[in-house]
This record gives C-alpha cells, sequence and structure tokens, in this order.
C-alpha cells in the first residue's frame, strides 16, 4: 500500500480492531517496512491518536485511552450494529440518553452508504421487541428522526406533512430549531413559515420531512429552552404520570432489568426508580420486572391501581 493516507487510514482500522500488534505484523499486513511502520504512527499521533509503544524482540503497538475521543474506523458490520443500537437508545427512558442517541444516529446516518442503510432499515423492520408492538406514542420513523436531526443541525429549511389530531393532514415549510424527546413522545420546534410563528410538531404524527436547500437565520426562542417551550405548549400531553418508587433491591440489578426504561439511583440498601410513563399498567409492569418488592412514593393513584391488578391476578389464580 504505497499512498500515506490510505495507509494511515487502514493502520487506525488495525490498531481499533485488536488492543495490540507486534511491529512486525502490523508492517506486514500494510506491507511495509518497520521504519515506513513508525512515520505512519507518528503521523496517527500527530492526528491526535494517542498510540503507545512497547520496545524489545516483542515490541509493538497499542491505541491508548486519549483525552478526548478521537475519530473511529468502522467496518460495514460495525457500522450497522452502531446505527441499531443508537436506533434503540433513541426510544429509551434513560434521562438524556434519546436526544444524545439522536444525534450521533445523525452523523452516523449521513455517511453511511446507501447500501448500509437498506440493510439497518431491513435488520429494524424485521426485528420485534419483547414487549410487543411500539405504542403509538414512540413510533417514530428512525428515517424521519434523522432527517429532522440534520435539519436542525444544519439550520435547513424543511417541508413536511403534518396530520393534527383530528384534523386532516397539511403541508407545512418550517425553520426547524430543536429536537426534544419528553415522556415517551418526540417533538420538533420551529418557525412555520406559513403561520408566521413558532409551533411544536410531534414527530410521530409527521411524514416525508426533506430539506428545501434554503439556509435561514436562526430565531430567538420565546423560552428559556426548547424543552421548557414544549412543556408549556403541550402541558401535561408530553408525560401524564411521573412514577416513583423505593425497591427493595441494588440499583445494578433493578438497571439490568428495567434500565431502559427508568432512571434508577442508589438508595442505601435499595435503590429510588422514576418512571415517566403513558399510563399506569406500564408503570406496574416495570416495577414488577425488577423481581423485588417495592414501595410506591408516588403518584398515590398507582397504589389503588396496584390493589386492582392484585386482586385480578388472585382471583385469576383461584381454582
Amino acid at each position: 500500500m504505497s499512498d500515506p493516507g490510505a495507509r494511515t487510514l487502514r493502520l487506525l482500522s488495525l490498531l481499533q480492531a485488536r488492543r495490540y500488534w507486534s511491529g512486525a505484523d502490523l508492517a506486514g499486513r500494510l506491507g511495509v517496512s518497520v521504519r515506513t511502520l513508525r512515520r505512519d504512527v507518528d503521523r496517527l499521533r500527530e492526528l491526535g491518536y494517542p498510540v503507545s509503544a512497547s520496545r524489545g524482540v516483542d515490541g509493538g503497538y497499542a491505541l491508548a485511552p486519549g483525552a478526548a475521543l478521537p475519530p473511529l474506523v468502522l467496518d460495514d458490520d460495525e457500522a450497522v450494529a452502531l446505527a441499531l443500537g443508537l436506533q434503540a437508545a433513541a426510544g429509551s427512558a434513560v434521562a438524556g440518553m434519546a436526544e444524545t442517541s439522536v444525534r450521533a444516529l445523525a452523523k452516523v446516518v449521513q455517511v453511511m452508504p446507501t447500501r448500509l442503510r437498506r440493510r439497518v432499515e431491513a435488520l429494524r423492520s424485521a426485528t420485534v421487541s419483547g414487549w410487543g408492538p411500539a405504542p403509538a406514542a414512540v413510533a417514530v420513523d428512525p428515517a424521519v428522526l434523522t432527517t429532522v436531526a440534520l435539519a436542525c443541525r444544519d439550520a435547513e429549511r424543511t417541508a413536511f406533512g403534518y396530520t393534527p389530531a383530528g384534523r386532516e393532514r397539511t403541508e407545512r415549510t418550517v425553520d426547524p430549531h430543536r429536537l426534544v424527546a419528553l415522556g415517551r413522545r418526540w417533538y420538533l420546534v420551529g418557525w412555520d413559515l406559513d403561520r408566521g410563528d413558532w409551533r411544536v410538531f410531534r414527530l410521530d404524527r409527521l411524514d416525508a420531512p426533506r430539506g428545501t436547500g434554503a439556509v435561514f437565520a436562526p430565531r430567538r426562542l420565546p423560552a428559556e429552552d426548547a424543552a421548557a417551550y414544549v412543556r408549556e405548549r403541550v402541558g401535561g400531553a408530553w408525560g401524564r404520570l411521573v412514577v416513583e418508587a423505593v425497591v427493595a433491591a441494588p440499583a445494578k440489578r433493578v438497571r439490568d432489568r428495567i434500565g431502559p426504561w427508568a432512571t434508577v439511583t442508589d438508595d442505601g440498601a435499595g435503590c429510588r426508580v422514576q418512571i415517566e410513563a403513558d399510563d399506569l399498567d406500564w408503570a406496574a409492569a416495570a416495577l414488577g420486572l425488577t423481581g423485588a418488592p417495592f414501595t410506591v412514593l408516588s403518584p398515590p393513584e398507582l397504589k389503588d391501581h396496584l390493589r386492582d391488578l392484585a386482586a385480578r391476578y388472585a382471583a385469576a389464580g383461584a381454582p
């Protein structure tokens, strides 16, 4: 491999694929001399990659942890797995994970070849969750998420179809400002050009988003931040229930069981669990999955709901 740039990328890929390489093995893989390999390693270090070296007969190279995350080189299978994982995390109830996952997913999808995008979509559509079909509240096409996320990032004017509850579909042209995940729903905050005002759009009611190619100057949002604006506009609809409970089990065990749907924090011998739920049944099911005794702190109506569930289960198990 004679091209230094291509060889440097190949070297980076090899270092990321294995924890340690001997100098001879690396040079052989690249088809260069050990001296040329040393120059290529120095080039990676200049680019910010912390490559450590050991001397001696068994000397070699390893990619060490650095002060910041450098760019990664992924093969096809790794890129598909990463995209699928980020899509799953985008639906997570873990605080702060959903919006972060969508930003990362947008970066991956932007540079992903079409053939890999098809693989991601095929695998996603063929994957069935053990929890059954996603509720309508979270049934958002990942392609819609990533398209809108990129438009927000690039300040690109965007057109899409929108169907408000109980009304007909209309075409909208919007300057997208920010994506917000609240409860188990996604919202877009943007300036609606047709109405000349700020609007909040539920992404599960939005279809066929496409960029217009026009770049807009950002406007000042009339709120402290986008999340606060969505809460103000949609009221309690975004997350009708916030459930808090104390579970008599170690936080790690509870997190392993319901971590994707709850925020779990240590609380002495047990842990404290917070769940944002669309209904009481969902919260009751999640707490039951912990497999441990628990005490509901709020809301009070969950306690009555659990009593009703207990009576129904007892009746179902009666001879």
